[in-house]
């Protein structure tokens, strides 16, 4: 069992870093949607979905940090054999999804008009209490927390959240499961066995 890639698999980290943030993404809507579909606003129910919704979000944050590092200074795995096509589309996929996994957690943070209570474990600061806030928002562009809020809640929960991350996720998906049965290649293999 290798940490770090080869030429012909992933490594033990780079799995673990993948499926991991795959299970937070999950987390995080599933907390989301229970916290629309089953709880009433301004219940504890909901504030608790709420805040397991924002911390998952700050974990992601974390986790893809460490997944760009661990990019950067590992090596990727040969690419299977395909078509010039196939595999600009495997790598502009690829920067969508690492694109999705930045732009989320960060315009969650930045349009959350509550503090994070991490885990209720302790206190992460609602960005329009920062200084950066101040500096950038409220003096630099003029704009209050409810106009600065409102596109950025619209990326996140309308572009992003509600359409174009499951899009790229289940296009992920099909990817993954089309080179698994019918280019029969080992891309799925890469990051699920250590042959």
């Amino acid at each position: 069992m290798e940490l770090k890639n080869t030429a012909d698999n992933y490594g033990t980290i780079a799995k673990w870093l993948h499926w991991g943030t795959a299970v937070l993404f999950l987390a995080s809507y599933m907390s989301v949607y229970y916290r629309h579909w089953f709880t009433q606003e301004k219940t504890p129910e909901n504030w608790t979905a709420l805040q397991l919704h924002l911390s998952v979000g700050v974990t992601i944050a974390v986790v893809v940090v460490l997944r760009i590092v661990w990019r950067m200074t590992n090596r990727v795995p040969d690419l299977e054999p395909g078509s010039k096509l196939e595999h600009l589309a495997a790598h502009a996929g690829h920067y969508a999804l690492y694109a999705i996994m930045i732009i989320m957690p960060v315009t969650g943070y930045v349009g959350t008009g509550v503090n994070t209570e991490y885990f209720f474990l302790f206190d992460i600061p609602k960005f329009e209490d920062t200084q950066l806030f101040v500096s950038l928002v409220s003096e630099g562009l003029g704009l209050s927390f409810k106009e600065f809020e409102a596109p950025i809640d619209f990326i996140h929960k309308d572009i992003l959240g509600a359409w174009l991350v499951w899009i790229l996720i289940l296009a992920h998906v099909l990817a993954a499961l089309y080179h698994q049965f019918f280019k029969k290649d080992r891309t799925l293999a890469k990051m699920t066995t250590n042959k």
